[in-house]
This record gives structure tokens, sequence and C-alpha cells, in this order.
């Protein structure tokens, strides 16, 4: 694990906190699962290509998708 790898979790589950506080209070189910979701998925993947790809896929998701 290096730097940048560190500092992409770091950026990703901070996106997935506020989205996990908004989908709570909300009462909004695609920001809730994709928060945690973005808070998780930086233990589980070891590129940063793939950890890139990943987290900006899911910090689209609830931009587009509107439950």
């Amino acid at each position: 694990m290096d730097g940048a790898q560190l500092l992409w979790g770091l950026l990703f589950g901070s996106i997935g906190l506020g989205y996990v506080i908004y989908g709570r209070r909300q009462s909004k189910p695609v920001p809730f699962v994709c928060g945690l979701a973005l808070m998780g998925f930086p233990y589980l993947v070891d590129s940063n290509l793939a950890l890139v790809l990943v987290g900006s896929t899911l910090s689209a998701i609830p931009y587009f998708v509107r439950l």
C-alpha cells in the first residue's frame, strides 16, 4: 500500500461518510448504500486505477439515480 492509495481511500471514505449522513437524514436509500460502499471498498481494492474508477463510479451513482 502506498501513499496514493491511502489518500484516495481517505477521499472516497470522506465522500462516503457524507453520503451516509445525507441518505440517513433524508431517508434516501441510494446515497446511503453508495456511502457504505464508498467507505468499505478501499479495503478490498489493491490497484490505484481500480480504486479511482470504482470510487468515482460509486460517487456518481447518487447523482444519476434519484429514488
